[in-house]
């Protein structure tokens, strides 16, 4: 393998690295987001209920 070749090879091994380390990120702030915008959703729905029929 020439050095060119294996400039190219390491140059696509550090791009695939990255792009796994971007989706892996995004993977982890919707693993915590999700349940959190749901847990307040469903605590905004149940306050708003309890006050509509518990006046």
């Amino acid at each position: 393998m020439t050095h060119a070749e294996q400039s190219l090879a390491d140059d696509k091994m550090r791009a695939e690295i990255a792009k796994l380390l971007a989706e892996t990120k995004q993977v982890t702030v919707m693993t915590f987001v999700t349940p959190f915008a749901t847990a307040a959703g469903l605590i905004a729905a149940t306050a708003t209920l309890v006050k509509i029929f518990f006046p």
